[in-house]
């Protein structure tokens, strides 16, 4: 039996993304975003920049790779507790097509428990979906002793977890993956310009395969 190129194409393009779609738990359809279209990067530190000059920040290297309009929404020492007060704000003001989500390493250092972080991330993920918005996680890395003295971090387990119940994709590793590299970081928690350079290309990458870039 023969398909038209079209039914074909479409019948290709849901097969590849199907497996990501099943391990996410994202039963959503993904809309693709066409350039000018405005993105909110919420986050903390590592959204706004710190490590790295100004420009070098991902959210800026993402909007000249995608051609969005990508507001850095990263406020330094944020956690997921005071974020959740601040993001239905951000998306009044901006109405944003996709809100890209990198919170939660201050929790980790505040030593604030993993179920209650969790919520938090949770309510933002929520408020954002009632707003209208697509949402996509970033994982940000668990702190640990081990992690630490073998610069193999892993991502903490909450944000699969939430992504699995809000079904939202996550961008799992990126992050950890800089932090992993000493030659990327300007720190222990925070990427210098070439690691943002690679943390705006592994949520690019993440993207496509999500469907929300072509």
């Amino acid at each position: 039996m023969s398909f038209p190129a079209s039914r074909r194409r479409r019948l290709l393009q849901f097969l590849a993304l199907s497996p990501l779609f099943a391990a996410c738990g994202n039963k959503t359809r993904l809309v693709a975003l066409p350039a000018g279209s405005a993105v909110l990067a919420f986050g903390d530190s590592v959204t706004y920049g710190t490590g790295a000059g100004p420009g070098e920040d991902w959210p800026t290297l993402l909007a000249a790779a995608t051609g969005w309009r990508v507001v850095n929404a990263g406020v330094p020492g944020d956690t997921a507790d005071a974020g959740k007060a601040r993001i239905r704000e951000l998306l009044e003001a901006h109405k944003p097509a996709l809100v890209i989500v990198e919170i939660g390493g201050n929790d980790f250092l505040r030593r604030r428990p993993a179920a209650v972080v969790k919520e938090d991330v949770r309510s933002i993920v929520r408020q954002s979906k009632v707003a209208g918005v697509q949402v996509v996680l970033v994982a940000v890395p668990e702190l640990s002793l081990l992690g630490a003295l073998t610069r193999r971090p892993d991502d903490a387990a909450l944000y699969a977890e939430v992504g699995r119940d809000e079904q939202v994709p996550v961008i799992a590793d990126v992050f950890s993956e800089i932090l992993g590299k000493p030659e990327l970081c300007a720190d222990q928690i925070h990427p210098n310009a070439a690691g943002y350079r690679k943390m705006a290309e592994g949520i690019a990458a993440a993207l496509r395969r999500f469907g929300l870039l072509r």
